[in-house]
């Protein structure tokens, strides 16, 4: 058995851990949240985003958040109002629980994920998420969130 298919087993045993224990309930309470933004026109790209944490959350795993760099003045807006209307309040509540699940070593793995969850809930517009493996060798990418320990 080589690397990469021990890493793969791994992401696929703590994702399924994650969805179980963790990842369920934040997917639908963060879809739950889009629904309701998208109700207004006003709210659609609160939802977009909202949608995109949901989907981040279901199988965090093996993917990475990165930033786009086709950004504009309208997606820094969009962040600050994030931020003050729902970003501090999920960026706490994840950091809150990456602290605690970090108290024991099984829970590490799972830590990590809430602190990438907690950024990217910060800061979600001008973010993708992308597999680990997605980047050309050599590419030079600044992250917004740390990337996957059990990837090298």
């Amino acid at each position: 058995m080589g690397v990469a298919t021990v890493q793969a087993m791994l992401r696929a045993i703590g994702n399924v851990l994650w969805f179980l224990l963790a990842g369920l309930w934040l997917a639908l309470g963060y879809a739950l949240a889009g629904i309701v933004l998208c109700i207004t026109i006003i709210g659609i790209p609160f939802g977009i985003q909202a949608f995109k944490l949901a989907g981040f959350t279901v199988w965090p795993f093996g993917k990475t958040v990165m930033r786009t760099p086709d950004g504009g003045v309208l997606e820094v807006v969009f962040n600050i109002l994030w931020l003050v209307l729902f970003g501090w309040a999920i960026f706490l509540s994840h950091l809150v629980a990456g602290v605690v699940l970090c108290i024991t070593i099984i829970g590490i793995p799972f830590g990590i994920q809430a602190f990438k969850l907690s950024v990217f809930a910060l800061w979600p517009f001008g973010r993708v998420v992308a597999p680990v493996g997605a980047l050309p060798p050599g590419a030079v990418v600044t992250y917004a969130v740390p990337t996957d320990p059990t990837a090298r």
